[in-house]
């Protein structure tokens, strides 16, 4: 992966991207909000079809008859998404992350 910017490449040692140090308390809290308001939107896209900020009371009327999607994935991928982009904004990586079914044969 290299810099976007400044044309660096990635060090050949990936540890030199994990600190020995625990994360900021502001810093954790900003990672801890971005996971929570990214598993709130999943949630909200998986099971509802109206009303999202629940500007009004939630009424089963709000409800999804059928659900698209699997809560049981959502906030570890959100949790993964966080710290990816944490990672990439700090070391101004070029990279993506990119999660989907997969097809074993």
């Amino acid at each position: 992966m290299a810099s976007r910017h400044s044309g660096a490449s990635a060090p050949e040692n990936p540890d030199e991207y994990v600190s020995p140090q625990p994360l900021a308390a502001k810093e954790l809290q900003t990672l801890d909000a971005w996971w929570r308001a990214a598993n709130y939107l999943s949630v909200g896209q998986i099971y509802l079809l109206d009303n999202p900020l629940l500007e009004q009371p939630l009424t089963p009327d709000h409800i999804k008859p059928r659900l698209l999607g699997h809560w049981g994935t959502t906030p570890g991928l959100n949790f993964l998404y966080a710290h990816l982009n944490r990672v990439i904004k700090a070391h101004d990586l070029d990279a993506i992350f990119i999660a989907g079914p997969s097809f074993w044969r």
